[in-house]
C-alpha cells in the first residue's frame, strides 16, 4: 500500500460509510505518521449547516488544522482542492509534509458554468466548482512549477442517464480528455514547460515512488472531444467537454472500445 484515503461520511458520491470522526481513526493516523504513509483527504465539512460552496474552507479550519497539529509527521494530500483558501494554506506550509492535487474541471470553469443556459449536470462535481476568484488561484498554483501541487484527476464515470435524472449523480468523467485539458490550461497561463512536472513528477516525488518511465506525446492539433463514450453492455459515458474541440491531441491516441459498465 502506498497511501489511505479518508473520506468524511456523507461527503462525495459513495462515502455513506465514511469516516464520521478524526478521532475514531486516531490509531490509524497515528501508524501510518510512523511508517511515512501519506493520508490522502477528501477535504470537505459535512456539517449541514454549512454552505456547500464553503465546505471546503470550513474543512481547512475545523479539521485539517488540528490534524496537522495532532500527526506532527503526517504526510497529507489535500485532494482536488477548489479554493483560494486551498492554495493558500499549501504555499503557506513550510513543513515540506503537505500537497494537493488539481482537477481540469476546476482549472477551467467556475461555478456559473453549472448553471450556464438551464441545468448542467455534467458539469456537477463534489467538491462543486467555486467562484471565478478560486478558478484563477487554482490556475496560478497548478502552473506554478511549486512541487506541492500535481495531478489528479478525481474522474467519476457515471452513466448518462445517471447524471441526466432528477437526482443526478456528483462526478464528472474526465479520463479521456484530462491530460488535453491540462495542456491546454497550461499552454493559456505559458507555463507549458510546468507540464511534466505537474503531471508526472511531483506526484511520484511526494509519493516516494519512482517516475513512470513510458511516455505520452501531445500534439498542437484540433480534437473533438467524443460526445459519448460506449459502454459494452448497452448504455453510454458523457466525458468531460464532450462534442468539444481542444486545441491538442494525444498522439496516436486509440479510437476508444466500448468499456464495461
Amino acid at each position: 500500500l502506498t497511501a489511505a484515503k479518508l473520506y468524511p461520511a456523507g461527503a462525495t458520491t459513495q462515502s455513506e460509510h465514511g469516516v464520521t470522526s478524526i478521532a475514531k481513526v486516531a490509531p490509524v493516523l497515528e501508524t501510518m505518521q510512523a511508517i511515512g504513509m501519506p493520508l490522502l483527504l477528501h477535504g470537505e465539512s459535512t456539517d449541514p449547516a454549512v454552505d456547500v460552496f464553503d465546505r471546503e474552507a470550513v474543512f481547512i479550519e475545523s479539521t485539517l488544522r488540528p490534524l496537522l497539529h495532532d500527526f506532527p509527521a503526517l504526510k497529507v494530500v489535500l485532494e482536488h482542492i477548489t479554493t483560494e483558501e486551498a492554495a493558500d494554506f499549501i504555499m503557506a506550509d513550510a513543513s515540506g509534509r503537505l500537497a494537493a492535487t488539481i482537477t481540469p474541471q476546476h482549472l477551467m470553469f467556475n461555478r456559473n458554468a453549472i448553471f450556464t443556459g438551464g441545468i448542467r449536470p455534467h458539469l456537477y462535481c463534489l467538491p462543486v466548482l467555486k467562484r471565478e476568484r478560486h478558478r484563477l488561484a487554482l490556475r496560478r498554483v497548478a502552473t506554478s512549477g511549486d512541487a506541492r501541487f500535481f495531478l489528479g484527476t478525481d474522474s467519476a464515470p457515471h452513466l448518462r442517464t445517471l447524471k441526466e435524472a432528477g437526482c443526478g449523480c456528483a462526478g464528472i468523467f474526465n479520463a479521456p480528455v484530462a491530460l488535453q485539458s491540462y495542456c491546454t490550461v497550461f499552454e493559456e497561463e505559458g507555463a507549458l514547460d510546468k507540464l511534466e512536472a505537474f503531471a508526472s513528477l511531483n506526484g511520484p516525488r511526494f509519493y516516494g515512488l519512482a517516475s513512470n518511465e513510458a511516455r505520452v506525446t501531445l500534439e498542437r492539433a484540433r480534437w473533438e472531444v467524443p460526445q459519448d463514450v460506449a459502454l459494452a453492455g448497452g448504455g453510454a459515458l458523457h466525458p468531460f467537454l464532450g462534442g468539444s474541440r481542444l486545441p491538442w491531441a494525444l498522439r496516436d491516441a486509440p479510437v476508444p472500445e466500448p468499456v464495461a459498465a
